[in-house]
């Protein structure tokens, strides 16, 4: 199980919030009176009680809004105003669901939700579902109803996302699987890698590329016209893409990377944060030995501060540390990827975006 890190504050999915909203804003059509604060159960266990920023009753329908407060993570909506807007379905239609504006529309498969679709993830319509059926079951009011979810300049917000790449156009998704946003979450971020795989393969694009970064991607970028959604946002989780790309495979996979990053998935750490993996002195030294260095640079990588230092040192003395790198690098790929039809290849970029070495596509 996930943990938050310490002295570090939760915070409440736009799933939570909108929850929250729907069910305040309901259960003002059922009694004319808003719930403030609202409390909303978990999907997991837990409630949580949200103070509401705005409401509003009118005929034939009720609106309500909430903060959101994403804690310590930074996530480009904390502080966004969600809102939800009821109204009265048709008898027997259950609960249905509308973008608003800030809410993005689904174009792509390969989501949880179909085309064509708001973008209202699963757990969130279920959690909205459950507090509808709760307030329906209290005050009598019929459950069928139709949910209008809004997230204040969500539009604009979702150009800092992938969104765009993943096909969701008009705005923001709104996501949680459990209601709670744990700061620097890596499973969230591991999970969008996944959401990427799955539209790239609904799509039917048969080359995708895992970059640690933007300048690593731009170098991609320059090589090959691929479709945006072919882009993974890899960075530090090459572990996180490769078990996926195993059990969910495309045909070709290009990765691309600083020298110190990729020297850390060559030794084979699958989290490339320097946190939470280091270069190794005695495989910079072999790199460096492959490579035809002098005992002295081989010496040196023993104690120099960066594997920069390294490369800088290497690249003065006419040496290629790029090529070796790369094709030791995708020698490691290939052991997680195991037996998966994935033609691996390996660029190995400086920090200004030059290729220092690359591997072509096995295979």
């Amino acid at each position: 199980m996930e943990t938050d890190p310490p002295h570090l504050r939760r915070g409440w999915t736009t799933g939570a919030c909108a929850t929250g909203a729907a069910k305040a804003a309901f259960e003002a059509l059922a009694t004319g009176t808003f719930p403030d604060p609202v409390e909303i159960a978990l999907p997991r266990g837990g409630t949580v009680a949200f103070s509401l920023a705005g409401h509003r009753l009118a005929p034939g329908e009720a609106q309500a809004s909430i903060v959101k407060d994403a804690g310590d993570d930074p996530d480009v909506t904390h502080g966004a105003l969600v809102g939800a807007t009821v109204r009265p379905g048709a008898p027997g239609s259950g609960v249905t669901f509308r973008a608003g504006p800030g809410v993005g529309t689904v174009t792509r498969p390969g989501l949880p939700i179909p085309p064509g679709e708001p973008a209202i993830n699963p757990v969130p319509r279920a959690m909205m579902a459950a507090a509808i059926a709760e307030v329906s079951a209290r005050t009598g009011l019929p459950g069928d109803v139709e949910i209008e979810v809004s997230i204040e300049s969500g539009e604009e917000l979702a150009k800092k996302t992938l969104n765009p790449r993943l096909g969701i156009v008009g705005g923001l998704s709104v996501l949680g699987t459990t209601g709670i946003v744990r700061p620097f979450s890596c499973a969230a971020w591991i999970a969008s890698i996944h959401r990427g795989i799955d539209v790239a393969r609904a799509s039917g694009l048969g080359h995708v590329v895992g970059a640690t970064g933007a300048t690593s991607e731009a170098a991609v970028r320059a090589r090959y016209a691929l479709d945006d959604a072919a882009y993974l946002d890899m960075g530090d989780f090459a572990g996180g893409l490769l078990k996926y790309l195993r059990a969910h495979p495309v045909a070709r996979l290009t990765l691309a990377g600083g020298f110190a990053k990729f020297t850390k998935l060559a030794q084979g750490a699958l989290d490339l944060h320097s946190a939470r993996s280091r270069v190794d002195a005695g495989f910079l030294a072999g790199l460096l030995a492959e490579a035809g260095a002098s005992p002295d640079l081989i010496d040196h990588a023993a104690h120099a501060n960066t594997a920069k230092e390294i490369v800088d040192r290497a690249v003065g003395e006419g040496l290629d540390l790029g090529t070796p790198l790369a094709f030791r690098t995708r020698a490691a790929v290939r052991a997680i990827l195991r037996d998966a039809p994935v033609a691996v290849e390996v660029l190995v970029v400086d920090r200004d975006g030059r290729v220092l070495g690359e591997t072509g596509f096995d295979g």
